[in-house]
C-alpha cells in the first residue's frame, strides 16, 4: 500500500474514532448521496437511449434470434440431436392498460439500469464508509472486495438475462389454456425481467456472504459439507421453479448455483484455516511471553 494512502487511512480511522453518532450519520449521508447521484446519472443515460434499451435489451429474450436460442439450437445440431433443443418463444404482443404505464415502465427500467451500471461505484462508496473502522490486517484480508463483488453481481445479472430470462419467458408465454391468447401487459413483462436479473446478481454474492459469515463464526466448512445434499435439493427445486420443465434448462440453471455453493465451501475452509493459523501464532507468542516471564522470575530468585 502506498505511504500516502496508508497515512490517509490512519487519518480517517482517527477521525472516525473521534466522531459522534450524528457525525457518522452525516458521513453516511454523503456516501448515500454520491451513490444516488451515480444511479441518477446512469438512469438518465438509459432513459435518453430508451428505444435502444427496450428494443435491444428488454425485448431481446422475446425474439427468436436472441443469442441464447441460437446457441441452444447450434449445440443441439452439433450433438446430433436435431432440433430437439431448439427453443424459441411463441410470438406474443405486449399491451398497456393504463394511461401512464409506458412512461412509468421507462422510468422503472431506467432506474434499475442505473443501479446495475452504478453498482461498482455504489459498493465502492459503501467500502469507503466502513473501511476506516477496520484494522489493517482486516483490510488486507478483504483487499479487492469491491472488484470481486462487482464482478459477481454483473456476472449474475448477465446469467439471469441470457439463461434464466429466455427459458422462463419461452415457457411462461407458451403455457396457456385452450381458447386463451397470451397478451401480457408491459408492466408484467418488465417485472418478470427484473425478477430474472437483479435477484440473480445478488444470489451470485453467495461466496462473499459465506466469507463474512465464516469470519464471524456463523458457519463452517463442515456445516456446509454436512448439508450439501440438502442444498442440492433446494437448488434443484429453485431451478425447476424458474425454468421450463425440461432437464436441459434446469441443469443450465442448477450447475452455476452448485458451483457457487462449492466455491463458498472452499472460501469458508480457507477462512477457517487462516483463523486457526492466527490463533496458533497468538498461542505461540503467549507461550513465549510466559516462558520468558518464568525465566526472568527464576533469575530474580537466583539473585
Amino acid at each position: 500500500m502506498p505511504l500516502d494512502q496508508l497515512h490517509e487511512n490512519e487519518r480517517l480511522k482517527k477521525e472516525r474514532a473521534e466522531m459522534s453518532f450524528f457525525d457518522h450519520i452525516g458521513e453516511l449521508r454523503k456516501h448515500i448521496l454520491r451513490s444516488a447521484m451515480a444511479i441518477a446519472v446512469m438512469a438518465i443515460f438509459a432513459f435518453i437511449f430508451k428505444d435502444f434499451v427496450f428494443n435491444n435489451i428488454i425485448f431481446g429474450p422475446r425474439r427468436a434470434d436472441f443469442p441464447t436460442y441460437r446457441v441452444m439450437c447450434w449445440a443441439s445440431q452439433k450433438m446430433g440431436l436435431g432440433d430437439s433443443m431448439c427453443i424459441t418463444p411463441p410470438s406474443f404482443e405486449l399491451i398497456t392498460r393504463q394511461l401512464g404505464e409506458v412512461l412509468m415502465q421507462m422510468l422503472y427500467v431506467s432506474f434499475w439500469m442505473g443501479v446495475i451500471g452504478a453498482f461498482p461505484f455504489i459498493f465502492w462508496e459503501f467500502w469507503k464508509f466502513i473501511s476506516p473502522g477496520l484494522y489493517d490486517h482486516e483490510r488486507r484480508v478483504v483487499r479487492g472486495i469491491v472488484g470481486v463483488c462487482s464482478f459477481l453481481f454483473i456476472l449474475g445479472v448477465v446469467f439471469g438475462y441470457y439463461v434464466i430470462a429466455p427459458f422462463s419467458i419461452s415457457f411462461l408465454s407458451s403455457y396457456t389454456l385452450e381458447g386463451l391468447e397470451v397478451a401480457p401487459t408491459l408492466d408484467s413483462y418488465v417485472t418478470y425481467m427484473t425478477m430474472f436479473t437483479i435477484p440473480t446478481g445478488l444470489i451470485f454474492q453467495m461466496p462473499i456472504a459465506a466469507y463474512f459469515m465464516a469470519r464471524i463464526g456463523l458457519i463452517g466448512a463442515a456445516f456446509l459439507r454436512e448439508y450439501r445434499r440438502h442444498a442440492i435439493v433446494v437448488i434443484l427445486i429453485v431451478a425447476a421453479i424458474i425454468t421450463p420443465p425440461d432437464v436441459v434448462s434446469q441443469t443450465l440453471v442448477a450447475i452455476p448455483l452448485l458451483i457457487l455453493y462449492e466455491v463458498s465451501i472452499i472460501v469458508v475452509a480457507r477462512v477457517q484455516r487462516r483463523q486457526e493459523r492466527e490463533l496458533a501464532l497468538e498461542e505461540q507468542g503467549l507461550n513465549k511471553t510466559r516462558s520468558s516471564g518464568v525465566r526472568k522470575t527464576e533469575d530474580d530468585d537466583d539473585l
